[in-house]
């Protein structure tokens, strides 16, 4: 069958979502994941943008090695050059130029004529192509455009070198016969198409991002572009696993198949949307919670007689399982480590002792640890920022009709362990009041979500919080069986990721910052004045 490369851009288009900032360490995390899921291309970013971006492209580079890694750049020579740089080290690295070829975009934003954009195009891919071997080239709103220019467009950047042209509906415009109908036009059309392969990016502005992807297939498209849970801008981009797994169940249909490891989606689904702050909503395709679902007395009866009178694919086949591990208080080490690898965590013995003590917490807590369980104590004590500011001790009095009052001591960035208390509505509010107290850092708290991890009266409860302040958005995240310690720990991590960037800001403009590491902690505690 014929072959379909996906090309993941969840870290970059994805990112772009609103809200959706992931630091470097959460961005590395994903990308592991997406090389085990087995796409053949993982866009790392937009190097030009900011020096964060450019460090989380030349991270990502150097370490996957089984896929190739892209990073975008626009049409600005300069930019090009950067993201030249930010690419070098990649195994098999890719620069994604793109340019508007739409009329409404040439008019409006760039205000430049057709011929200057022409020119723009094939400066940007030549400089690029004398940078890196493969070059991709988007004419971004190319749903909109005068179709006879875009195939110019396309066959001047091919001669100048690009080794790969895409076709965006930038904003999700067209129907899917008629992006089809473009598809098939450009192949058509476009004398030296043979040159290069031909690749779709589709927003979901009107919901039909994963149709306008699947259409383009049929007509020819070797690329498909799009991102894990279709997180990306406005409404979003194609969704990898809608995209997937139509292509895989109607493979009579399209005579495609992909190299993903299906088995992996769900894991890669449930990671970013921790990482990313939005819970995927439960009737979503796939990988929501309802998808493999039946409540209706009539499916039932099918499901309970044959499974596929109402299953077109199986929950085991996105790698989802109710089944539980059987792990407890009374298992060790290797079991513990063992369970990890299975569920894809290679974690060093710093990261790896860290799990196991938090683990031991939750399972002197609980009859059976699950999955889900693990994947939020993993997330909670390894895949977090530096701890600038950590959690000492937490103490809460509230109920009816007494005032909620929290007691909080976190160990600062020199070691000592500062304590203050305060009054709040509840106790998430009074332990928040009282972590403010200590740690002094001006933020407003934007969004709070609380779920419960596993299902069961002794659940891992997951906070996800996202805070604003003057250093930008950050999304905190913690675990517990406890609600109230799992909200602070989550309030804690976002502090130390503003914290974090406040001293790569002022380590940029050349201002010198203690050290967030700090000495050993001592056992003395100092309040705070009010």
């Amino acid at each position: 069958m014929r072959r379909i490369r996906i090309f993941d851009t969840t870290l970059r288009d994805g990112e772009q979502a609103a809200g959706g900032a992931l630091t470097i360490e959460e961005k590395l995390e994903i990308g592991r994941q997406l090389e085990r899921l087995g796409v053949d291309c993982i866009e790392a970013g937009f190097p030009a943008t900011s020096p964060g971006d450019f460090r989380a492209v030349e991270a990502m580079c150097e370490m996957v090695k089984d896929c190739q890694v892209a990073a975008l750049s626009d049409a600005k020579l300069p930019n090009i050059e950067t993201t030249g740089a930010a690419l070098k080290k990649a195994a098999a690295p890719r620069l994604h130029t793109v340019l508007s070829t739409s009329d409404i975009h040439l008019q409006y934003q760039l205000r430049i004529s057709r011929e200057q954009a022409l020119e723009m195009a094939v400066a940007a891919v030549k400089l690029g192509r004398n940078l890196i071997q493969e070059v991709e080239f988007s004419a971004m709103d190319a749903a909109r455009s005068d179709w006879e220019y875009l195939c110019r467009v396309f066959e001047a950047t091919i001669d100048a070198g690009a080794t790969v042209i895409n076709i965006p509906d930038t904003l999700g415009y067209m129907q899917p016969p008629e992006f089809a109908e473009l598809v098939k036009y450009v192949m058509e059309h476009v004398p030296n198409i043979d040159k290069a392969a031909v690749s779709v990016h589709c927003h979901n502005d009107l919901g039909l991002a994963t149709a306008l992807s699947l259409g383009a297939v049929k007509a020819g498209a070797e690329w498909v572009e799009c991102t894990i849970n279709g997180v990306g801008e406005r409404a979003g981009n194609a969704s990898l696993e809608e995209i997937v797994m139509a292509l895989k169940t109607r493979a009579d249909y399209f005579g495609c198949e992909t190299g993903i490891r299906t088995e992996q989606i769900w894991r890669t689904s449930r990671l970013v949307s921790s990482y990313m702050g939005f819970p995927v909503q439960p009737n979503k395709a796939i990988v929501g919670a309802n998808a493999f679902s039946h409540a209706s007395g009539l499916h039932q009866d099918g499901m309970l007689k044959e499974r596929i009178t109402y299953e077109i694919m199986t929950p085991e086949s996105i790698g989802r399982t109710d089944s539980r591990i059987v792990i407890s208080k009374h298992s060790g080490r290797n079991a513990f480590r063992n369970r990890l690898r299975e569920l894809g965590y290679e974690l060093d013995d710093d990261e790896f002792m860290r799990a196991f003590r938090a683990f031991k917490e939750i399972a002197d807590k609980k009859k059976d640890v699950t999955d889900g369980d693990i994947e939020a104590v993993v997330a909670d004590q390894v895949l977090t920022v530096e701890e600038t500011y950590k959690l000492d001790h937490l103490q809460v009095t509230c109920g009816e009709p007494s005032v909620p009052t929290a007691t909080v001591r976190v160990v600062m960035p020199d070691g000592r362990i500062h304590q203050d208390a305060a009054t709040g509505d509840g106790p998430v509010d009074a332990v928040y009041r009282a972590v403010d107290r200590i740690v002094g850092i001006p933020t407003k708290l934007a969004e709070f979500s609380v779920q419960s991890v596993t299902a069961g009266i002794d659940a891992l409860g997951e906070v996800s919080v996202k805070v604003e302040s003057d250093s930008g958005t950050f999304i905190g995240r913690g675990a517990s069986t406890d609600i109230i310690v799992a909200s602070c720990k989550a309030y804690l991590n976002a502090l130390n990721k503003v914290a974090a960037a406040r001293r790569e800001r002022e380590a940029g403009s050349g201002r010198m910052q203690p050290s967030a590491n700090g000495t050993a902690p001592k056992r003395t505690v100092e309040p705070i004045p009010a």
